[in-house]
Protein backbone atom coordinates (compact mmCIF):
# COMPACT_ATOMS: atom_id res chain seq x y z
CA UNK A 1 0.00 0.00 0.00
CA UNK A 2 1.28 3.47 -0.83
CA UNK A 3 0.44 6.30 1.56
CA UNK A 4 0.94 10.07 1.52
CA UNK A 5 2.53 10.18 5.00
CA UNK A 6 6.25 10.93 4.62
CA UNK A 7 7.13 9.01 7.78
CA UNK A 8 6.41 5.29 7.91
CA UNK A 9 8.03 3.42 10.80
CA UNK A 10 8.00 -0.34 11.17
CA UNK A 11 8.33 -1.85 14.62
CA UNK A 12 6.98 -4.19 17.25
CA UNK A 13 4.26 -3.29 19.77
CA UNK A 14 6.13 -3.23 23.09
CA UNK A 15 3.37 -1.92 25.37
CA UNK A 16 -0.40 -1.52 25.21
CA UNK A 17 -2.43 0.32 27.84
CA UNK A 18 -6.11 -0.12 27.12
CA UNK A 19 -8.79 2.34 28.19
CA UNK A 20 -12.55 2.52 27.82
CA UNK A 21 -12.37 4.96 24.91
CA UNK A 22 -8.71 5.37 23.92
CA UNK A 23 -5.64 3.20 24.28
CA UNK A 24 -1.93 4.00 24.31
CA UNK A 25 0.20 1.83 22.05
CA UNK A 26 4.01 1.87 22.22
CA UNK A 27 5.92 0.75 19.13
CA UNK A 28 9.64 -0.05 19.42
CA UNK A 29 11.66 0.58 16.26
CA UNK A 30 14.63 -1.60 15.23
CA UNK A 31 17.12 1.05 16.44
CA UNK A 32 15.50 1.17 19.89
CA UNK A 33 13.52 4.40 19.52
CA UNK A 34 9.91 4.22 20.70
CA UNK A 35 6.85 5.86 19.19
CA UNK A 36 3.63 6.14 21.19
CA UNK A 37 0.22 6.40 19.54
CA UNK A 38 -3.16 7.13 21.04
CA UNK A 39 -5.86 5.18 19.20
CA UNK A 40 -9.47 4.33 19.92
CA UNK A 41 -10.33 1.11 21.69
CA UNK A 42 -12.31 0.23 18.56
CA UNK A 43 -9.06 0.45 16.55
CA UNK A 44 -7.27 -1.82 19.05
CA UNK A 45 -9.98 -4.42 18.51
CA UNK A 46 -10.37 -4.06 14.74
CA UNK A 47 -6.60 -4.20 14.15
CA UNK A 48 -6.16 -6.94 16.79
CA UNK A 49 -3.30 -4.98 18.36
CA UNK A 50 -1.26 -6.91 20.92
CA UNK A 51 2.18 -6.76 22.53
CA UNK A 52 4.73 -8.53 20.35
CA UNK A 53 2.83 -7.87 17.12
CA UNK A 54 4.48 -6.01 14.23
CA UNK A 55 2.87 -2.68 13.37
CA UNK A 56 3.44 0.45 11.31
CA UNK A 57 3.34 4.04 12.54
CA UNK A 58 2.48 6.80 10.06
CA UNK A 59 3.23 10.48 10.71
CA UNK A 60 2.79 13.26 8.17
CA UNK A 61 5.88 15.50 7.98
CA UNK A 62 3.99 18.77 8.71
CA UNK A 63 2.81 17.28 12.04
CA UNK A 64 6.42 17.06 13.29
CA UNK A 65 7.84 19.93 15.38
CA UNK A 66 11.62 20.38 15.65
CA UNK A 67 14.04 21.51 18.33
CA UNK A 68 17.69 22.22 17.73
CA UNK A 69 19.94 20.09 19.93
CA UNK A 70 18.53 17.68 22.46
CA UNK A 71 15.29 17.87 24.43
CA UNK A 72 16.50 20.24 27.18
CA UNK A 73 13.00 21.27 28.24
CA UNK A 74 9.85 19.47 29.17
CA UNK A 75 7.16 19.15 26.54
CA UNK A 76 3.66 17.73 26.38
CA UNK A 77 4.46 15.90 23.14
CA UNK A 78 4.69 12.21 24.08
CA UNK A 79 7.20 11.39 21.33
CA UNK A 80 10.62 13.03 21.54
CA UNK A 81 13.03 11.49 19.03
CA UNK A 82 16.60 12.77 18.90
CA UNK A 83 19.15 12.39 16.14
CA UNK A 84 21.22 14.39 13.71
CA UNK A 85 20.13 16.37 10.67
CA UNK A 86 20.79 14.11 7.68
CA UNK A 87 19.61 16.47 4.96
CA UNK A 88 17.70 19.59 4.02
CA UNK A 89 15.53 20.12 0.96
CA UNK A 90 14.68 23.83 0.71
CA UNK A 91 11.61 25.08 -1.11
CA UNK A 92 10.25 28.58 -1.65
CA UNK A 93 8.54 28.73 1.77
CA UNK A 94 9.29 25.47 3.60
CA UNK A 95 12.18 23.07 4.04
CA UNK A 96 11.97 19.32 4.43
CA UNK A 97 14.36 18.28 7.20
CA UNK A 98 15.54 14.67 7.42
CA UNK A 99 16.76 13.48 10.82
CA UNK A 100 18.80 10.29 11.20
CA UNK A 101 17.53 8.33 14.20
CA UNK A 102 19.13 5.31 15.85
CA UNK A 103 19.45 2.37 13.50
CA UNK A 104 18.35 2.90 9.91
CA UNK A 105 15.31 5.08 10.59
CA UNK A 106 14.91 8.57 9.13
CA UNK A 107 12.30 11.04 10.30
CA UNK A 108 11.10 13.86 8.05
CA UNK A 109 9.66 17.20 9.10
CA UNK A 110 8.41 20.12 7.04
CA UNK A 111 9.12 23.47 8.68
CA UNK A 112 9.41 27.03 7.44
CA UNK A 113 12.67 28.24 5.94
CA UNK A 114 12.76 30.84 8.71
CA UNK A 115 12.59 28.11 11.36
CA UNK A 116 15.55 26.31 9.78
CA UNK A 117 17.61 29.49 10.06
CA UNK A 118 16.44 30.31 13.61
CA UNK A 119 17.19 26.77 14.82
CA UNK A 120 20.54 26.61 13.03
CA UNK A 121 19.62 23.33 11.36
CA UNK A 122 22.33 22.01 9.06
CA UNK A 123 23.63 18.56 8.16
CA UNK A 124 25.18 16.89 11.18
CA UNK A 125 23.57 19.23 13.73
CA UNK A 126 21.73 17.55 16.61
CA UNK A 127 17.95 17.89 16.47
CA UNK A 128 14.92 16.51 18.27
CA UNK A 129 11.52 15.83 16.74
CA UNK A 130 8.37 16.29 18.82
CA UNK A 131 5.26 14.37 17.78
CA UNK A 132 1.98 14.27 19.66
CA UNK A 133 0.78 10.72 20.28
CA UNK A 134 -2.58 11.67 18.79
CA UNK A 135 -0.82 12.53 15.50
CA UNK A 136 0.46 8.96 15.03
CA UNK A 137 -1.66 6.64 12.88
CA UNK A 138 -1.16 2.90 13.32
CA UNK A 139 -1.54 0.12 10.83
CA UNK A 140 -0.74 -3.58 10.73
CA UNK A 141 0.84 -5.57 7.92
CA UNK A 142 -1.63 -7.47 5.78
Amino acid sequence: MNVSARNVFSGIISDLTEGDVNSEVELTLPGGDKIVAIVTQASVLSLALAVGQPALAYVKAPWVMLLSGGPDGRFSARNQLSGAVAGLSKGAVNTEVAIALAGEDRLHAVVTNEAVLELGLKPGAPATALIKASDVILGVPA
